[in-house]
């Protein structure tokens, strides 16, 4: 474990006197009305010997062995293991296994660790360039803890969340697969491929036993779109003897994601229907969370069809995408990007209309992007998931982080390593990314949350592959031995 800075969070008080002093200057409506509160769930993961997930206490501030997220025994105590402890102060498991006990056992504990290390090992850590190798290894070990042997992605380690999302599966498995996992991504998809509907639709989340959605929250259309786009990813994250096999392993996914897509666009308008999308409720008018989605898993699916040598599908499949793009250009684009197509306040899915999940900007759509910042700002720094989000304070980390990992893709390291500090300066005492930040800077909700991991390292991973080059050194500039140079 890292040694940690203070976090210097203000007093209640003088948080609020901040907060009124900006809503007094315009920069933010907020009253101590407004202000929310969510508790922290918990700190953070952990992993047994055995391969259970643990939820850690909020305020647990774990010590971990090194390079894996299994505790180190030697720091835990009769408290801490209490199999009937209020769930509060003690270490439970999540989704099943052994009690909190079996973290006592140090040589199992030893050689889980061991295994961890052999992972990450395999691949890279990103962060190298940034100087936030750190935030990388914690955000992969996170992911590794919350990818089951089954390849169910589960979103976090908290009961509400124990469910693996597709939107969450597809970030994770392009995590994966750019930081040198590609078969724990290929896996991830390889779930997902196992759930999916006929149809070749998905629904909004589900069991990670695979047996299918845990209620009746219905499809999302975004899905498929992000199944196809994590999948080109991925394949191009391989290596180029493995394509052909991994390929074929995810015939069946690609296969009913783009007919599916194609079914949605076959209208004349070009634009799929409404659909709930990444804010989770019951949407009456197409917002650019699904119309952004469909878009790039229609362009995934063109390039990925064409690098098979599949010509006529790749074109059909090219030219339902540009008609699309046009459509979103003429709707969205002529009113600056909102969330819903017929205006309003712009979200976080303008990032969707950018690289890297399009192959170039839509008209228009870097300059919504940079405009959606300041209506999605909140007090501690980060961005809520759009303009139009209930007044409440609070920063979101997935949608801020996705804005991280959105300017490293367009070069503009400067936005994405202050997104990347402020996330790396809000995480819990064990390093977790919590989904939410409170407006006093409190680390709140669920951590950490799989899918704000991903995109942190995406975005490192985007920033170091883009790093200037270290100057080389010269003979002329190298150190001189002076024990060999004569008086």
């Amino acid at each position: 474990m890292r040694p940690r800075s203070a976090r210097g969070r203000a007093t209640v008080a003088a948080i609020v006197v901040v907060l009124l002093a900006l809503a007094a200057t315009g920069t933010y409506a907020l009253t101590r009305e407004t202000i929310a509160h969510v508790d922290l769930y918990e700190d953070g993961v952990a992993l047994g010997p055995d391969g259970t997930v643990y939820r850690l206490p909020a305020g647990f501030d774990a010590t971990y062995l090194e390079g894996s997220r299994v505790l180190d025994p030697a720091t835990l105590d009769d408290d801490d293991l209490d199999p009937d402890g209020d769930v509060t102060t003690a270490i439970k498991p999540v989704g099943g296994g052994s009690p909190a006990s079996a973290l006592a056992d140090a040589a199992g504990a030893e050689q889980t660790a061991e295994e961890s290390r052999a992972w990450l090992a395999a691949g890279t850590i990103p962060g190298a360039s940034a100087d936030l190798e750190d935030l990388g290894t914690d955000a992969l070990l996170d992911l590794h803890a919350l990818v089951l042997d089954n390849g169910a992605s589960v979103a976090a380690p908290s009961p509400p969340w124990w469910y693996t999302w597709p939107r969450d599966g597809a970030f994770v498995a392009v995590a994966l697969a750019r930081t040198g996992h590609v078969d724990d991504a290929a896996d991830v998809l390889a779930f997902l491929q196992g759930v999916q509907e006929d149809d070749g639709s998905f629904q909004a989340r589900y069991l990670p036993d695979g047996s299918g959605p845990p209620d009746d929250r219905g499809e999302q259309s975004d899905g498929p779109g992000w199944m196809l786009w994590a999948t080109d990813e991925v394949l191009a994250a391989a290596p180029v003897d493995d394509r052909a096999a991994l390929r074929s392993r995810l015939d069946p996914l690609v296969d009913a994601s783009s007919t599916y897509l194609l079914s949605l666009v076959d209208v004349p308008s070009s634009l799929p229907p409404a659909s709930s999308d990444y804010w989770e409720v019951e949407a009456d008018e197409l917002t650019l969370g699904t119309a952004g989605p469909v878009l790039a898993g229609l362009e995934a699916a063109a390039a990925i069809y064409a690098d098979d040598g599949d010509g006529e599908r790749s074109r059909i499949l090219r030219t339902a995408a540009d008609e699309t793009r046009s459509s979103i250009e003429q709707t969205f684009g002529a009113a600056g990007y909102p969330r819903e197509i017929t205006g309003g306040a712009r979200d976080a899915a303008t990032a969707f209309v950018l690289p890297p999940f399009q192959p170039t900007p839509l008209e228009g759509a870097t300059e919504a992007w940079v405009a959606s910042v300041d209506e999605m700002r909140r007090p501690a720094g980060g961005l809520a998931p759009g303009g139009g989000w209930k007044n409440d304070g609070i920063s979101w980390t997935p949608q801020t982080s996705l804005y991280a990992m959105t300017a490293a893709t367009m070069d503009d390291r400067h936005v994405a390593l202050s997104w990347l500090d402020w996330i790396d300066s809000h995480r819990t005492d064990s390093g977790a990314i919590p989904e939410k930040v409170l407006a006093d800077g409190s680390p709140a909700a669920v951590a950490p949350l799989a899918w704000s991991a991903a995109n942190v390292l995406i975005a490192l991973d985007t920033l170091d592959r883009s790093a200037p080059a270290p100057p080389e050194v010269s003979d002329t500039d190298a150190p001189v031995d002076e024990t060999e140079v004569s008086p």
